[in-house]
Parts: structure tokens; C-alpha cells; sequence
């Protein structure tokens, strides 16, 4: 069984990232935690979850697809936060249900970087499975 503690990160891809950057700082008051310019990435600090904003034209967002707009998505995928992340236990779950895993990866998140894997939902909604973070 997956026990979820929580939502670790939303991804959402932008066609003017310094705009949504603004935004999440000065009007939401998320704080900027890292950035990694060569991805077009910039991560934001929201409670204990982040908000990962992808530019378009970058690295990451290029992979993404169109903008956001009529031919576009702007949600990349949703990042859930597990309470334990089995990997061997966790694909069998998978399985059993008919959801193709993912292979597990370390990624960064919320509470710094752990092991993650993709899956996709009935409607191929990105959603990433995080476990907790590692000693390094």
C-alpha cells in the first residue's frame, strides 16, 4: 500500500519566468531556493512544498512540448511525497495495478534530493512518487 505524506513539489512550465517568478515571490510570498539556469529551472519555497517553475524555451521546458495555451499544458506533473519508498515493493504495487514504473531515479525536492520514480495516471498526468531524502 502507498502511504502519501504530502504534496513535495508542483511543476509548472511558463512562457515569461521571470513574470511568474515575480509573482510567486512578491505576491505569494514563496522565496527563491535554487535556481539551475542551464535547465530553466527555478525552484520556490511554499510551506514545506516546492513550486518548480520551468521556462519554456529552456532545457526542461523544450521537452514539455508546446507553451501553455490552447496547444499547450503548463502543468508539468505532480510530485507526491512518500512516507517510505521501497523501490522493489513500490513496482509491485505498481504492477499489480496495471501502472508501468518508471525506473527510480535521485531527484531534488522539497526536503532535498531521494529516490523518485514517474508514473502516469489514466489521462498521462505526469505524477512522480518521492521517497524521503537521502544523507547527501
Amino acid at each position: 500500500m502507498i502511504r502519501i505524506r504530502g504534496i513535495d513539489h508542483v511543476v509548472i512550465r511558463a512562457r515569461d519566468l521571470e513574470r511568474m517568478i515575480a509573482f510567486y515571490r512578491d505576491v505569494l510570498g514563496c522565496a527563491v531556493e535554487r535556481r539551475v539556469d542551464d535547465l530553466g529551472l527555478v525552484q520556490l519555497r511554499a510551506g514545506q512544498a516546492l513550486v518548480d517553475l520551468v521556462d519554456v524555451a529552456g532545457t526542461l521546458g523544450r521537452e514539455g512540448g508546446a507553451a501553455p495555451g490552447a496547444g499547450g499544458r503548463n502543468m508539468d506533473h505532480l510530485c507526491l511525497r512518500l512516507e517510505d519508498f521501497d523501490p522493489a515493493a513500490l513496482q509491485a504495487h505498481l504492477e499489480s495495478h496495471g501502472v508501468a514504473p518508471g525506473e527510480v531515479v535521485r531527484r531534488y525536492g522539497a526536503e532535498g534530493n531521494g529516490p523518485s520514480i514517474y508514473i502516469s495516471d489514466p489521462e498521462e498526468n505526469t505524477v512522480e512518487l518521492k521517497g524521503p531524502p537521502d544523507d547527501d
